[in-house]
């Protein structure tokens, strides 16, 4: 946004040089391990090079990492089954019945 206000040659390659890095950081959303690498690498290099009011960037960069590599979620347990249970032996309803002998006459 630099070249909306400065108006110079240098503060246009810096804006257009911003927009090219938010574009290869969409592109590179589609696979978030190899993103998280990156930012590792990066965030590895800026550290290595900044100085004091600077350090804000390295911890933006420490919670991209938190959220591209959450903690992993608990399972929620196991949901009752719905309906009636009986926990007692089963009953046989069905009852022989003797043949019928046949008459004698």
């Amino acid at each position: 946004m630099a070249a909306t206000v400065l108006n110079s040659p240098r503060a246009v390659q810096m804006s257009v040089f911003v927009v090219r890095a938010f574009v290869a950081m969409r592109e590179a959303l589609s696979d978030t391990a190899a993103l998280a690498r990156k930012l590792a690498a990066l965030e590895r290099e800026v550290k290595a090079r900044l100085d004091g009011h600077d350090a804000a960037i390295v911890d933006v960069l420490r919670r991209f990492m938190e959220i591209l590599d959450p903690p992993p979620l608990l399972e929620p347990p196991p949901k009752p089954p719905i309906g009636f249970d009986v926990k007692e032996k089963s009953t046989r309803y069905r009852v022989r019945r003797k043949r019928a002998q046949p008459l004698n006459r």
